[in-house]
């Protein structure tokens, strides 16, 4: 009995030592073996209707040696893996070489649904942002606002290449920032010095650029764009999506962290940490504007950023969307990637609050506007690009 017991453990172990074998062989028997399968006898011919050369296999699995010959363009709509067409049937697979890369000072904000709108109480009783459940694809966005001195390269390659098409009168008008701000917006106070010094000075290089209009912001996405992707042309590189500003769906989503009802972009209701410093730029007490180490703007990286990696989301500077303004934007607008672009509507939004604002302009909820044509001390913007596809979340490890 027990040499039966024996010579059956025997056995037994010598069957699952040669199944994955008798496996490895029913998974090549179809894609051609040594033997000479119908794939492998017809290598370098054209085939019937009833074979497929060892090319057409290997470009169904993502490309490879059977790839086509053609030529890459410079816009990298064809490439040598960009198969197309063999033997009459569509044999095109993913064309090889994209990848986005996260653009240079941008950060991925990953998708997800939230209820926009206020997220307390509304004292100054607008009743211009009742809350609606929303959906954010993803998409990339500036970690910082921009600054005078990223501005300034728009400035003078406008000044230096453009003068002869847009003429020195519009750019100055349009594009130039209006330094005067500091003086015109405010009565009876002395801003003659940042007037002066504000845009020029390398002092304020790495300060958020301001006086400039939403044309001029939009302008400036545009001409980013396009110094973008003429570059990825010569490299004969995919072009990228262009530069823009966000829309307010966006900038709420991202504002707030990743905390869905986060009141401010740091995630608590209070603007001050336990030991009395204050979290963001802004005016916190009834003629103070020292309290937060900041009379007028702070440097674009000041403060702790919140979840996302994003920085002065609330205070430093409001920000320019690319949302027209409505009162009823909420009844008005979709639930995913919600846009109001209604071109013939000169009022746009702005978000975030800005060094002069007291604190419930800097709540994520809040809604405000200007005109479009408008320069204020106070305002600037950001850019945001769209992510194409759909996120595998590895870039959020």
């Amino acid at each position: 009995m027990m040499n039966y017991v024996v010579m059956f453990r025997k056995t037994l172990i010598l069957m699952l030592a040669a199944l994955p074998l008798l496996l490895l062989d029913s998974c090549g028997s179809s894609g051609g073996s040594k033997g000479g399968s119908k794939s492998a006898s017809t290598k370098g011919k054209s085939g019937s209707s009833k074979t497929k050369s060892k090319g057409e296999v290997a470009s169904k699995k993502g490309g490879g040696k059977g790839s086509s010959k053609g030529k890459s363009s410079k816009n990298g709509k064809n490439t040598k893996e960009d198969v197309g067409m063999i033997n009459g049937e569509i044999a095109a697979t993913a064309r090889k070489g994209w990848k986005q890369p996260t653009p240079l000072g941008m950060v991925l904000v990953p998708s997800g649904s939230f209820m926009m709108g206020q997220a307390d109480e509304d004292v100054a009783a607008s009743s211009v942002s009742f809350n609606k459940r929303v959906t954010v694809a993803q998409f990339f966005m500036d970690d910082t606002e921009i600054s005078n001195n990223e501005y300034r390269q728009f400035t003078n390659v406008l000044l230096k290449d453009s003068i002869s098409i847009i003429g020195e009168e519009k750019i100055m008008a349009d594009y130039y920032p209006d330094t005067t701000v500091w003086s015109k917006d405010f009565s009876y106070h002395n801003g003659d010095p940042m007037t002066e010094y504000y845009f020029s000075s390398p002092a304020f290089d790495q300060y958020p650029v301001v006086g400039v209009s939403w044309r001029g912001a939009k302008y400036f996405c545009e001409w980013r764009s396009r110094a973008l992707n003429d570059y990825r042309t010569s490299e004969n590189q995919y072009l990228m999506p262009r530069y823009r500003l966000p829309s307010e769906a966006e900038w709420e989503w991202s504002s707030r962290g990743g905390k869905a009802s986060a009141k401010y972009p740091w995630g608590n209701p209070y603007v001050s940490n336990g030991k009395g410093c204050m979290l963001a730029n802004f005016k916190p007490h009834r003629g103070n504007y020292d309290a937060d180490g900041y009379a007028y703007t702070a440097p674009i990286n000041s403060y702790n950023p919140n979840d996302y990696g994003l920085y002065n989301m609330a205070g430093n500077v409001s920000e320019w969307c690319i949302d027209a303004y409505s009162d009823n934007a909420v009844a008005v607008t979709w639930d995913l990637n919600t846009l109001n672009d209604v071109e013939d509507e000169p009022r746009k939004i702005i978000r975030g609050g800005s060094w002069k604002d007291v604190a419930y302009y800097l709540e994520t909820g809040t809604r405000t506007y200007e005109y479009e044509d408008k320069k204020r001390s106070y305002i600037g913007f950001r850019c945001a690009m769209t992510h194409l596809g759909r996120s595998s979340g590895r870039e959020f490890k």
